[in-house]
């Protein structure tokens, strides 16, 4: 990323980053009180109470590599491959073929106990029906009933391609072990009565950037969140 693209975490619209902090209410598993954030000024501080609500026993053990070989359990289960032919660069399209691909992640989601959420619509799909929804909004002008049905069929259409998406959202096992980590802090962990705590603020910044499109770098202490 270059200068002229890092955006700093104050101009993000407070809508996206209220709905990063549902995130981090799931992933820790914890309900903010009402207006417990009213006074926060920054992403430090910000960090201090999401890190003051986790109150668990402390252990150093590295949460995405308990995922990683959660996941793999999984898929030499279902794929009766060694555990050695799965590694954090193993790519998601060779271990899945198209057909069955659906049932299969569906089954690693059963033995994870979580969603994983990596499946979507094949971009052709998704474009087609962007067009038609483009299209009817302008119909909306010439005829509205035309129009709304055209909308309502689009929006129909997301959804169903959206069921029956089997198109990887990620590369490879590594990434989707990242991703778990990141949106499942606690279900994630081998005991969910624990934490690590060096690694919350890290896993918070993760939420942040990546949901936010923002450079880690700008995520300081300091930072003003609006």
């Amino acid at each position: 990323m270059n200068t002229q693209e890092v955006f700093e975490l104050n101009i993000i619209d407070p809508e996206d980053i209220s709905d990063v902090l549902v995130k981090i209410e799931k992933s820790f598993g914890f309900k903010f009180a009402k207006n417990e954030l009213a006074d926060t000024k920054t992403f430090g501080d910000l960090c201090d109470i999401i890190t003051s609500r986790i109150d668990f026993e402390h252990s150093g053990d590295c949460t995405t590599q308990q995922v990683f070989y959660n996941i793999r359990q999984s898929i030499t289960n279902i794929q009766l491959l060694g555990k050695n032919a799965i590694t954090p660069d193993t790519e998601l399209e060779g271990l899945f073929p198209k057909k069955g691909r659906r049932g299969m992640i569906l089954q690693i989601r059963k033995e994870l106990g979580f969603s994983l959420k990596i499946l979507k619509p094949r971009e052709w799909i998704s474009n087609s029906h962007l067009l038609i929804f483009l299209s009817s909004l302008v119909g909306l002008f010439i005829n509205w009933k035309f129009g709304l049905t055209g909308i309502v069929l689009s929006a129909i259409g997301f959804r169903i391609a959206d069921w029956f998406g089997n198109a990887f959202t990620l590369k490879t096992v590594g990434e989707v072990a990242d991703k778990m980590a990141r949106e499942n802090y606690i279900k994630s962990r081998r005991n969910p009565r624990t934490v690590n705590q060096q690694e919350i603020v890290d896993k918070i910044k993760d939420l942040f950037s990546h949901d936010l499109d923002l450079d880690p770098s700008v995520l300081t202490r300091e930072a003003p969140l609006f």
